[in-house]
This record gives C-alpha cells, sequence and structure tokens, in this order.
C-alpha cells in the first residue's frame, strides 16, 4: 500500500471530523485581545479557554516589554544554537533567577514545553536501555512521547495511585538489579485535564523504600501553587525531594519557552547533552528579556491572590449548584456531564451561541464515551460578574442535557455557523 492511501484512508479520530468541525470545535478562532471577554464567530464571548492564569499576556507592561524588547533586539539575535554561538548574559541571569526561586542549585532554559521535557528524558535514561522509567499513565502527551522513545523497560501506574505505583517500582527494582542500571518516576504537579494535583508528598516518600530519582512537570502549578508561587513540591511541602523540576512559560508567563531546575551537575550534563537543544536556535532575545519581567510580576502574589478567589468563586458557585469538578485541586476546573458525542457538540453550540460561554469541551475518543468534559481555565482578570453569568448558563444547558433536548436531531450544517 502507498503510505498515504493509509493516511486518505485513516485521517485519525479527530481528522475525521475535519470538514464538519474544524473552525468551531476544532481549531476554533478566538480573536480580539487576551481577555476575559473576546470574540468567537462575531460575537462577544465569556472565555475560559486561555491559559493566561496571572493575567499577564495582555498587561500593559508586558506588552510594552515585548514591544520594546523586539525593537532592541528584532526576532534573530541571537543566531545559532545557545552551545554554538547563542548565548547572552540574560540567557544566564534568568536561569539563575529561576534556579533559585525554585530553590535548585540551577536551571537550564529549553525553547519550547513539549520538546524539552521529551528531550530531558531522553537524556536522563541510559541509551542502551539499562534504566527503567515509571510514570503515571495520564501524564501530559509530551511524557508519553518521551517515554515512548526510550528502548528500555517503561512501566505506568494509574492515575495517582501509590498502591500501584509500588508495583511498579517492585518491577523497576529487579530489572534494574540485573541491567544496573536506576529508575527514573515522572509525575505532574497538575493534571491538566482533570485539575489534580500529584501526589508528589506521597511520591517521595517512596524513596525511603525503592531507589528513584523523581522529574516532576510542573506547567500547571509554576507561579500559581504554593506560598510563593514555587509550584506544586512548595505546595505539598516536597520542594527539595523533586530531583528535577520542569515548568513552561506557556501558561503562568503566558509566553514561549521553559526550563529544567535541579541539582547543578544534573543540569549541567541536561545542558550538554539535550539533542533537542544543542541542534536548535537558541531561544530568541525579546522572550528572554521579556521573560525576566514576567518572572517578576510572577513574584508579586498580588496577582496569584486575584487568580485564586477567582478559582474559589468558580469552583464553589459550580459545587453548590450540583456540577460534578472531580478531584481538582488546582485551578483547573473540569465539569464532568455524560452524554453522546454529538450531545456534546449541540451544548457546546448552545453555550457558545446562545449563551456567549466559551471553554474547552473533551470527549471521546480522548476520554470514555458516555462522558463529557468542560474544561474551564480561570484567571486573574476574569470578573465575578464573568463567574455568575457562566454559572447561570452552565444551569441551563445542564437542564437541556439531562431532559433529553440535545438528542433532537438537527443537521451539522444547521449547527455549524462560520
Amino acid at each position: 500500500m502507498d503510505l498515504f492511501d493509509r493516511i486518505r484512508n485513516n485521517p485519525g479520530p479527530l481528522g475525521q471530523w475535519s470538514e464538519i468541525a474544524e473552525g468551531y470545535w476544532i481549531f476554533p478562532k478566538l480573536k480580539g485581545e487576551l481577555a476575559n471577554r473576546m470574540e468567537f464567530n462575531g460575537k462577544e464571548v465569556i472565555c475560559w479557554s486561555v491559559n493566561n492564569y496571572l493575567g499577564l499576556g495582555n498587561h500593559p507592561d508586558i506588552r510594552k516589554a515585548d514591544a520594546d524588547a523586539a525593537a532592541e533586539w528584532g526576532l534573530a539575535y541571537p543566531m545559532g544554537s545557545r552551545m554554538m554561538s547563542g548565548n547572552t548574559d540574560l540567557h544566564d541571569e534568568l536561569e539563575q533567577q529561576l534556579a533559585a526561586f525554585e530553590q535548585k542549585e540551577a536551571a537550564v532554559l529549553v525553547n519550547f514545553g513539549y520538546q524539552g521535557i521529551m528531550s530531558a528524558i531522553d537524556a536522563l535514561l541510559s541509551p542502551r536501555g539499562r534504566d527503567v522509567v515509571v510514570y503515571d499513565a495520564e501524564s501530559h502527551a509530551c511524557i508519553v512521547d518521551g517515554v515512548r522513545m526510550y528502548p528500555g523497560k517503561r512501566f505506568a501506574f494509574q492515575h495517582n495511585d501509590i498502591d500501584n505505583l509500588k508495583i511498579q517500582l517492585e518491577r523497576a527494582t529487579k530489572i534494574v538489579e540485573k541491567t544496573k542500571g536506576g529508575i527514573l518516576v515522572i509525575s505532574e504537579g497538575v493534571f491538566g485535564m482533570r485539575g489534580d494535583q500529584g501526589k508528589l508528598k506521597e511520591i517521595v516518600e517512596l524513596k525511603k523504600q525503592y531507589d528513584f530519582r523523581l522529574l516532576v512537570d510542573d506547567a500547571h502549578g509554576f507561579g500559581v501553587l504554593g506560598a510563593t508561587g514555587a509550584g506544586a513540591g512548595e505546595e505539598q511541602g516536597v520542594q527539595d525531594e523533586i530531583d528535577v523540576y520542569f515548568s513552561t512559560f506557556a501558561k503562568s508567563m503566558a509566553s514561549v519557552g521553559a526550563f529544567l531546575a535541579g541539582d547543578k551537575d544534573i543540569i549541567n550534563f541536561l545542558k550538554y547533552n539535550m539533542r533537542s537543544q544543542i541542534y536548535a536556535k537558541s531561544l530568541p532575545m525579546p522572550f528572554v528579556q521579556s521573560a525576566l519581567l514576567r518572572f517578576k510580576m510572577l513574584q508579586d502574589t498580588k496577582h496569584k491572590d486575584k487568580l485564586w478567589e477567582n478559582v474559589n468563586a468558580l469552583q464553589s458557585g459550580l459545587k453548590a449548584r450540583g456540577f460534578d469538578i472531580g478531584n481538582t485541586n488546582s485551578c483547573v476546573t473540569p465539569v464532568y456531564m455524560h452524554g453522546s458525542v454529538e450531545e456534546a457538540m449541540r451544548m457546546v453550540h448552545d453555550l457558545r451561541e446562545n449563551h456567549r460561554i466559551f471553554c474547552s469541551i473533551v470527549v471521546y475518543p480522548v476520554i470514555p464515551k458516555g462522558m463529557i468534559i468542560l474544561r474551564l481555565i480561570p484567571t486573574a482578570v476574569h470578573t465575578l460578574d464573568d463567574i455568575e453569568e457562566s454559572l447561570n448558563a452552565f444551569d441551563a444547558i445542564s437542564g437541556k442535557l439531562k431532559g433529553g433536548e440535545y438528542q433532537k436531531e438537527v443537521a451539522w450544517e444547521e449547527l455549524y455557523q462560520r
């Protein structure tokens, strides 16, 4: 069979819907400045689908810093990879500040979160497959892809299930006793779909029984959890037990880039061995220079305090109205409902067109058939009016879903309005 014949005959579980869904349910286009209210499909909507946690994305000081940095440096400087010709004092300064904030000896910048953690996993594990990697079964796709690249043994433990983690560690220990390798455990600080924190405190407690190192992806915890915003490790009192800490700038800092922090010798090893950084252009100066201001503002806890005021109002309001938000103990707010994919699409269309609420929808095949997740991301720029209006809208669509109104046949063309 020709390679492209296979691809054309099987566009994938999401690709099969591209003709009727693209531009509305998939690859939607939000317009206007980053804010609590944006434009979608020609109408103003309350937007709950942008990971701009601290509201820095459209802050006037940030906008000015971005513009000034671009004017001063352009987007090309520095040229070349960091190792060859792309290093600067500002790159070093940002790394030093991040390391100190995360209570680690050193840090290293990476260009993108997805690419960065994949490359870190690849570098940390033995290329000969002597090590064993044990990871949470609900880890983000970037972790799963990083683990897939590894030629050695890899075991997934059931989500946040410490007893099952012990079983996998027992298996891993028997293997490394023979291979003379090590064990890497990977969890997330906050799981981006469910919103629950990884059980880091319980995981590090297992270090008393098992010999392993811990890598934590804290993309959704950095800047918003813990007394200072240092993340899930600080929140749970185990920051010093996280061996390699990772986060991205794409969430609380509303920018591009990411970093890893840990012991100086380990970070130095990553710096000299992560292929995605050795063979890639250095993070452009405007991103680095403006990240220094973003990081300074992140440490001003007034932004985090306002965020959590909104998080608590939204989540307590949903609970009071009988909605199931699962076990979230972070800003991520999933609302669990039950219905078919078709019902979910009609419900979201109603939510966006008639109630002017825009949030992300998750359905099969990402989650089991019959389940619907509406995922809300509160930010520091949302208002209590936004929250009240959204709660009322959720009451309305939930009543229709339970009453079977979204089961009525409606032509996709009628729903899909460009």
